[in-house]
């Protein structure tokens, strides 16, 4: 009979005392009820806590509420499981389970490999490589798939959950509209209310398990002046509707047809920096938010996700919109600190403000984060293999094309020249770019390297801005990310055996060699659309893939044998990786059958065939929707399906 003692009370301990209790008798069905009670001078039996109640060193951690340090120390009946904060504790809980072979693969109980097996004794102390291991809502997102998700991450070692915008509506609207599968399920209405509701509802689990919660992110740019952020209108409708004192704070540039008006929806509006009440009053909500919202531990102050419409107005001209950026945080901070409030702001890299400040600095560095968000990067590529130049064209006011990867690079590094307090990057393996390569292995590649070079380059972290249902064909490559964030040391070929063996069984290695042919065949940076950059044709236009993409049904044809041989399995995870694989045969041959006529210039059978392959996998989706995004792999596909392969039109695939 086990007994679990709380050594330390924390609702993060109590949620890790239940997992601990639920995976042991998984384990072992037999083993009888368990007993969970507060004992702080318990000495027998699991005894759960903060390492430092039972005297353990934890001095590496240089921030204990922010570095986790997990410690266990167990036998077969008990033992100390700690950790050198709460939500610490909860990650040794799992990491217990992961010594003794139990694998969470993906989101949900059918991505649990649970072995039925006595436990075995375990000592073990870890401090994970990177301080900030993260995820980011983005997508289309479901209400039961957020939650999954939330639930999923501090099994696989992440510490980090954000939610975006103020009201995630967009991203719950982009799945219940069902804008690319209107054949196969009705739309559905989602509210802002319900929208609202359903975030604080995520907010709860994330603080159930003791996960840093960063919050917002754009929006702080019109919210503060009443301008809803997250309503989605026309241009036209929400420049009719603001007042004249609101209107007087937004920016004024050529895009918005040389007044104060909003561009296309409100994230993407920048409002007038070098106003002073402006920036007040962005400061002063800010603050009342920080209060009212004490469970966000991280506030990120972004400006608008949108590029070249800075304010023009005589005085904004006098400085570069960063310079602005660091006097509107500045005021921040002070503002927090008049209130006695503690929460932490996280300010960004991102267009505009990827250049770094020419005469501000911020008063109070341990008050800030500097988030990395290169999205003008290549993603078929690791960013170690960019070239390192020594200059880039400095910011030209509204005059800004996308930057390369090289010179993306180039302009961080001129940040921390004058940043030398905490930093993380913020990336989107999992936006868009999880759906170009199809086999899954390459892109599992390149986080691993990734991940790496953010350490050493000094960022500790990364908050992956990327769909929760990124699962398909496999979901070795979020696993891969996990994984090498909590542990630089492996390598992507230990985790790939790791998650195969776990996801396949004995034959896990056919699986990985067949989607590594698969996905050489259609090659990750031609459907990345990154091959093809100044030929003045668009991205999919490459003869020379023909006979590539006609080998793909061979591939296909083999693997279904391979499919049809392992279909059941004892472990369910087993048996859900291998018909996801059912499904992805079916998508990777109609994928390869719409790519033969657009690599050969053949627009018109190109787009009947996607639209063919659009229905099919739509009829599949509420099958496979746990681990597929069919929103996301429709929607950044269809745009080149639909761009001409004409001479003279070109399209760029990066730096949205």
């Amino acid at each position: 009979m086990f007994k679990i003692n709380k050594i330390s009370s924390h609702s993060a301990v109590d949620y890790a005392a239940e997992e601990l209790r639920k995976y042991l008798r998984m384990m072992m069905p037999e083993c009888g009820n368990i007993e969970i009670k507060y004992n702080p001078d318990a000495k027998d039996g699991f005894r759960l806590g903060l390492m430092q109640d039972f005297g353990l060193d934890v001095s590496d951690a240089e921030e204990p509420d922010l570095d986790d340090i997990l410690y266990i120390d167990t036998d077969k009946s008990g033992g100390v499981i700690a950790g050198d904060n709460p939500r610490s504790v909860l990650l040794s809980v799992y990491e217990f389970f992961r010594q003794n072979g139990c694998r969470w693969l993906m989101p949900g109980v059918d991505g649990e490999l649970i072995p039925m097996q006595d436990i075995v004794p375990v000592k073990y102390r870890h401090k994970p490589s990177m301080r900030y291991r993260g995820w980011c809502n983005e997508g289309a997102e479901y209400q039961s798939d957020m939650l999954d998700a939330i639930e999923f991450a501090p099994k696989v070692g992440m510490n980090v959950f954000m939610l975006e915008f103020f009201t995630p509506i967009v991203y719950y609207q982009c799945y219940y509209s069902h804008v690319y599968n209107a054949q196969n399920r009705a739309p559905e209405n989602i509210s802002m209310a319900q929208a609202l509701q359903w975030k604080r509802q995520c907010e709860a689990e994330i603080s159930r398990r003791g996960l840093m919660f960063h919050d917002i992110g754009h929006g702080w740019t019109t919210q503060p002046f009443g301008i809803d952020a997250d309503v989605r209108m026309s241009a036209e409708e929400h420049t009719a509707s603001l007042t004249d004192e609101q209107r007087q704070y937004l920016a004024l540039c050529e895009r918005t047809g040389g007044k104060r008006a909003i561009l296309r929806v409100p994230t993407c509006t920048q409002f007038c920096m070098s106003n002073a009440e402006a920036r007040s009053i962005v400061a002063r909500y800010v603050a009342d938010y920080a209060k009212a919202h004490s469970n966000s531990d991280y506030l990120h102050v972004w400006l608008a996700d949108e590029r070249n419409n800075q304010c023009e107005c005589d005085a904004c001209k006098k400085k570069i919109p960063t310079d602005y950026y660091v006097m509107l945080l500045n005021e921040i901070d002070k503002e927090l600190s008049e209130r006695g409030l503690d929460t932490r702001i996280v300010f960004i890299a991102y267009r505009e403000t990827a250049f770094a400040p020419e005469t501000a600095k911020l008063e109070n560095p341990k008050r800030f984060a500097l988030l990395f968000a290169p999205s003008g990067r290549r993603f078929s590529i690791p960013l170690s293999h960019a070239e390192r130049i020594e200059s880039a064209p400095p910011y030209v006011r509204n005059k800004n094309i996308p930057m390369t990867t090289p010179e993306t690079l180039w302009h961080f590094r001129e940040w921390l020249k004058v940043w030398e307090g905490a930093n993380l990057a913020y990336e989107y393996h999992f936006y868009r770019h999880m759906c170009y390569d199809i086999g899954g292995i390459s892109l599992s590649r390149i986080i691993n390297d990734d991940v790496k070079f953010y350490r050493e380059s000094n960022i500790n972290g990364i908050i992956e801005d990327g769909s929760q249902r990124c699962f398909f064909p496999t979901g070795l490559a979020f696993y891969t990310y996990a994984r090498t964030l909590y542990d630089t040391s492996l390598t992507p070929e230990e985790i790939k055996e790791e998650y195969f063996r776990a996801a396949f069984g004995e034959e896990w290695r056919k699986f990985a060699d067949y989607l590594e042919r698969l996905g050489k065949t259609f090659g990750h940076e031609y459907v990345s659309s990154e091959a093809n950059i100044g030929t003045g044709r668009s991205e999919w236009y490459n003869p020379s893939k023909l006979d590539d993409l006609k080998s793909v049904k061979a591939i296909v044809d083999e693997g279904r044998k391979l499919i049809k041989a392992n279909y059941n399995s004892d472990y369910r995870v087993r048996t859900v990786s291998v018909r996801l694989l059912e499904f992805h045969a079916d998508y990777a041959e109609m994928l390869a059958d719409t790519l033969c006529e657009k690599c050969v210039g053949n627009d018109a059978a190109a787009m009947e065939r996607f639209e063919h392959m659009k229905l099919e996998c739509g009829k599949r989706e509420a099958e496979f929707e746990r681990w597929y995004d069919h929103y996301e792999f429709f929607n950044h596909n269809e745009k080149w399906i639909k761009a001409s392969t004409a001479k003279g039109e070109e399209f760029r695939n990066f730096d949205e």
